[in-house]
């Protein structure tokens, strides 16, 4: 590890980070519309992007500092069990193809602006819609936070702030600095800030992740002698070398699987995905999008680089930017890091903005001011992106940065709970909106409970999210279990409730409207969503 503060690579870094906030505040010009003060156009980015910005979008918001730092330093301290993140962006692009086109459709034609506000028109349920709402903004809280942890760990690397003895707020200021900025043009711009600077970002990676798996295996030796460093660590550890233990397959699949049904029931992944200008836009994305999966293959190999090239760090998630440190020239190491910052920043933005929709349109539109007119609606979820950026913030100060990572993965525990009532309303009008509220209820409550029953080296409670499968007696994803019951629940007490006649809610939607395009009579974005079934 280099001491002080590599001055190239901070120079590079400013350079790129400078260049992105600009773009950030330019965004609130690029396609301005005549109506600025309304949901869809500061959340939506006016309903209005094509193929290609959509694909940058959406890249820019699920390959994130998360995929840059958590992926490979899993793999750093794990093995080939941290490659799950592989499979599950293959498994996840079929399934979205088969749903995502429905949801845009019928989004657009009600005017939609949330996975919420979708499950209130469908099932006539103010209740089910807030369980959906509040649980995607308690999975989204610990994913920006992660984002800034990236960021932070570039900064740690790059020497930026002193070391343990300094002042905190010295420490922390460049991290400050950084929110700040974030906060400033995610307000001043909305959704069309992330979108122009996602071209910045993805070029960026895109090419450190070319030089990268060129240009370290040289300097390294080859694969070859990667591979052998990787499996003697793991081997000496007693991992079993490169291929998980028998005992860990279980636990891999169920992970894979439950992460993939879960990835587009986080709220960022649905605002990206309705910012689109067209159905045919979300059809061509799904069959694009599988060429990041080929990038985050690359990318996780960069753990076993890191081991090869005899990276030391107690926080493994400083274990990448260290390894590009150790191996590039400074001026490239600038722009490595300057790609982990601003893949931080892009999905901060656009996760933010999806939580503070989530709690204007379901939580204050709906239990708190219903005559709120739409310039309302708009300031509120201005304000609250900006609370919710500052609750990451305070996460990230106060807590260790170790246990980031572990709150995503709860975060993802429990968006899953949100599948059946939204993929399962998608396709089919049968389950009843009670069975669907108490099937998420048990969902969440078991899921919660069984994860702050897991330990690891460095948490008592929330250390992991494995645990042995009831019934079973294998170790599996928590939330693949939790999910499973809250199927359960839903089928029986849908069938005992109709048995019993009761009372179901209004759908306000049409079978139409799930196959409707933009141009399309009657399809309008402009078009607030129907009250008619909203009825608890």
């Amino acid at each position: 590890m280099k001491d002080g503060v590599n001055g190239v690579a901070l120079g590079v870094f400013i350079f790129f980070f400078l260049a992105v906030t600009v773009l950030g505040f330019l965004a609130a010009r690029w396609r301005r519309a005549e109506n600025e003060h309304s949901l869809d156009e500061w959340g939506l980015g006016g309903r209005s992007f094509g193929t290609w910005i959509t694909w940058f979008l959406l890249g820019g918001d699920l390959y994130t500092a998360y995929t840059f730092v958590a992926v490979p330093a899993a793999i750093y301290a794990t093995g080939a069990a941290g490659f799950f993140a592989v499979p599950y962006t293959i498994l996840v692009y079929p399934m979205i193809f088969t749903f995502l086109p429905r949801l845009w459709s019928v989004s657009h034609k009600h005017g939609y602006v949330t996975t919420s506000d979708f499950v209130r028109g469908r099932f006539g349920s103010k209740g089910l819609s807030l369980a959906v709402a509040l649980t995607g903004i308690l999975a989204t809280m610990p994913y920006i936070a992660l984002q800034l942890v990236g960021i932070q760990a570039v900064l740690d690397v790059m020497g930026v702030g002193g070391g343990e003895n300094t002042n905190w707020f010295v420490k922390d200021l460049p991290l400050l600095i950084a929110f700040g900025v974030l906060a400033a043009y995610t307000y001043s711009s909305g959704l069309r800030a992330p979108a122009l600077i996602a071209f910045v970002k993805d070029a960026l990676i895109y090419l450190v992740i070319a030089v990268a798996i060129i240009y370290i295996p040289i300097k390294l030796g080859g694969f070859d002698d990667i591979f052998a460093a990787a499996g003697a660590k793991y081997s000496k550890a007693g991992a079993g070398g490169l291929v998980p233990a028998a005992g860990g397959q279980w636990t891999y699949a169920t992970l894979a699987l439950g992460s993939a049904l879960a990835l587009f029931m986080y709220p960022h992944s649905i605002t990206a995905t309705l910012s689109s200008r067209s159905r045919e836009v979300i059809r061509r994305n799904t069959t694009i999008l599988p060429l990041y999966s080929l990038m985050l293959g690359l990318l996780a190999l960069l753990g076993f680089m890191a081991i090869a090239a005899g990276v030391k760090v107690k926080n493994g998630q400083l274990a990448i930017p260290q390894l590009f440190e150790d191996m590039f020239p400074d001026w490239f190491t600038g722009i490595a890091f300057a790609a982990i910052g601003i893949g931080a920043l892009v999905p901060a933005a656009i996760m933010s903005i999806a939580a503070a929709n989530l709690f204007t349109r379901n939580i204050y539109k709906d239990f708190i001011r219903p005559q709120a007119t739409a310039e309302e609606e708009t300031r509120v979820s201005k304000l609250v992106s900006l609370l919710v950026k500052v609750g990451a913030l305070v996460f990230v100060l106060t807590m260790d940065k170790t246990v980031a990572i572990n709150f995503q993965l709860l975060g993802g525990i429990w968006i899953l709970q949100t599948f059946p009532a939204l993929v399962g309303g998608l396709f089919t009008r049968w389950f009843h909106r009670w069975a669907l509220l108490a099937g998420w209820a048990v969902g969440m409550v078991y899921g919660t409970v069984a994860a702050y029953g897991v330990a690891s080296p460095t948490q008592k409670h929330f250390g992991g999210s494995a645990k042995e499968i009831p019934g079973i007696g294998e170790v599996g994803y928590i939330g693949m279990t939790a999910f499973v019951l809250n199927v359960l629940v839903a089928v029986v007490l849908t069938v005992v409730l109709k048995a019993l006649k009761a009372p179901d809610g209004v759908d306000e939607t049409r079978p139409e409207d799930y196959t409707a395009d933009a141009g399309d009579p009657g399809v309008s974005a402009e078009l607030p969503p129907a009250t008619a079934g909203s009825s608890h």
